[in-house]
């Protein structure tokens, strides 16, 4: 018997959304099933925040449609509103209330869902319970607002970049509470600015550009998609010798080459034959090597290929 297909979470059909002097959202197709992590990747200008905003809710598209849920924002605003959560990547919380005040004045604006000493435990927060939101660190104004995000125990999330600006140890405390919502079987859509974040949290991802979806699938799915499956950076080369970046693309299996701030990428299929090739290629002509790195291919090279840029760089 075939199985039935993902129930969707949320449909974006033909979105369009124009501002004064740019076209943000250019008729837009999106589909998040439910009990996924979505994300929501792209440059900045690409259309990301607009999106988000449509689908929360916060901003009314120009034409197109949004079913959330089983529902729209035109005829179930109340409904939805109750079965939502949403973090903003600069979420700003009254200073001088203290933490457990913050979450129950949260608490306040839904009809059912955990009791705010719950959601304080399940972000970590219980030893902060009665500091001031303005005494506490980046990390933990994060923890917060994730919080507020889930305090009316919603069924679909909304993460905005959660972990910019956190150290290491602050983000991964993130990325637990991330997963133990999606283990839960509800839904998320994130945007971010992290590959590492987008590859461990995401199971399919949408790259978008010019306010369209460039690329769509799994991670895995996007990084074999580029036809690579190394990336070799080295710097070679002085200003009195000068490498002849050219020649390499003559190499057996060298998918693309690029330069930037003075080191060169090349994107290739088999790295055991492209670098012995390359260090024939340098000493052809007598140009000296600085420096050499290899990487597995990731969502980042996906990135730079489709869009020319790197992500952080935006």
């Amino acid at each position: 018997m075939t199985a039935a297909a993902p129930t969707t979470a949320l449909h974006v059909r033909n979105l369009r959304k124009a501002y004064k002097d740019v076209l943000a959202v250019d008729g837009l197709e999106l589909e998040v099933r439910a009990g996924e992590c979505f994300g929501l990747l792209g440059p900045n200008g690409a259309g990301k925040t607009t999106t988000m905003e449509i689908c929360e809710g916060l901003v009314s598209a120009d034409s197109g449609d949004v079913e959330m849920l089983g529902m729209r924002w035109d005829s179930g605003a109340a409904q939805l509103r109750q079965r939502l959560g949403v973090q903003l990547q600069d979420t700003q919380l009254a200073d001088k209330l203290t933490v457990l005040e913050t979450v129950r004045l949260f608490r306040s604006f839904y009809h059912a869902g955990p009791t705010p000493a719950e959601v304080i435990a399940l972000v970590q927060l219980d030893e902060k319970r009665k500091s001031r939101v303005g005494n506490l660190s980046g990390g933990q104004k994060q923890r917060l607002a994730m919080a507020c995000a889930l305090v009316g125990d919603p069924d679909f999330l909304f993460l905005d970049e959660p972990t910019t600006g956190l150290d290491p140890q602050a983000r991964r405390q993130l990325w637990d509470l991330i997963e133990k919502f999606k283990a839960s079987g509800r839904t998320i859509l994130l945007t971010t600015h992290y590959m590492d974040e987008a590859e461990r949290l995401c199971d399919r991802i949408a790259i978008m550009d010019h306010g369209k979806v460039i690329a769509l699938g799994t991670p895995r799915e996007l990084i074999a998609s580029i036809g690579v499956e190394h990336v070799v950076e080295f710097s070679a080369g002085t200003a009195a010798k000068p490498l002849a970046v050219s020649a390499l693309r003559q190499i057996e299996g060298v998918h693309q080459v690029s330069g930037e701030n003075g080191s060169v990428q090349m994107q290739v299929t088999e790295l055991h034959r492209a670098v012995p090739a390359l260090l024939d290629e340098l000493r052809r002509q007598g140009v000296p090597l600085t420096e050499l790195r290899t990487h597995s291919a990731s969502l980042e090279d996906v990135f730079v290929t489709l869009t020319g840029r790197h992500l952080r760089d935006e």
